[in-house]
């Protein structure tokens, strides 16, 4: 089956055109904590929606397929200039992402959301306003985060389904989880984290995925939130890379 690269709404991670949506809290990707629900990561097998009729609310980092495989998930789009080429990249080697999504950018590149869903990928919902201290805010305030988005980018994608929320910088709480599973959106957190958004310099961030991938198998880079350009690159050599090493492109578990 085909990697899996979220591409999901990272936007404010890091470099580049920062606004208030894209800031990171101190300056730094809050991703590098440890994602809350740790001890609640879902059984490898089980039911899935069309079977349970629900949508489980613990937070997935497992391949819907076993074995050698790796989930790529792309944060912080969908971005004018660099997502188009990413998904140029992912097609030239057949692999699959999830594209998290933060919704003024979803409604601002509309186009964009439809060639994602087209070309096989997948959606997740990333906020409105990428704020990494959420889970320190009110229920209420979570819940517009998540559902406002949810509604800028249904109505940007012509209502295609939105399989994933990923709490900004893993913000997660037990209530915006069980949000996001209420409305079909399986919470989505990550195994290996290359802190791309820093720029670190291209074989920085290969080296540090190579190293992390047996964490597990879930990718988070970025393909909005600035100048992706060592983002690009970097995947450009991962893909190789997954391909000669016989890596297959999943799905987190939805």
């Amino acid at each position: 089956m085909a990697l899996v690269v979220t591409a999901a709404a990272l936007t404010s991670c890091g470099g580049g055109s920062d606004t208030s949506a894209n800031r990171r809290v101190g300056g730094t990707h809050q991703a590098a904590r440890p994602v809350p629900g740790a001890a609640d990561v879902e059984s490898p097998t089980g039911p899935g929606p069309k079977e349970s009729g629900k949508v489980d609310p613990s937070i997935s980092r497992h391949s819907e397929d076993g074995g050698k495989s790796v989930n790529l998930t792309l944060d912080d789009g969908p971005d004018g200039v660099w997502t188009p080429r990413f998904l140029d990249l992912l097609e030239k080697h057949k692999a699959k992402a999830v594209f998290c999504v933060l919704g003024p950018n979803a409604k601002a590149n509309p186009e964009l959301l439809g060639r994602i869903v087209d070309a096989g990928h997948r959606l997740c919902n990333h906020s409105v306003h990428h704020d990494t201290g959420m889970d320190k805010k009110p229920v209420d305030y979570q819940t517009q985060e998540i559902l406002d988005a949810k509604n800028m980018i249904d109505q940007a994608s012509g209502g295609r389904r939105i399989w994933y929320y990923r709490a900004p910088g893993g913000a997660f709480t037990p209530e915006s989880r069980r949000v996001a599973a209420d409305h079909g959106m399986r919470p989505l957190g990550w195994n290996v984290d290359p802190s791309d958004y820093q720029r670190p310099g291209v074989d920085a961030i290969v080296t540090r995925v190579q190293q992390q991938l047996t964490k597990g198998p879930t990718v988070l880079m970025h393909d909005g939130g600035g100048n992706r350009e060592q983002s690009f690159q970097a995947l450009e050599k991962l893909l190789t890379w997954f391909d000669e090493q016989g890596y297959r492109y999943s799905f987190p578990q939805a």
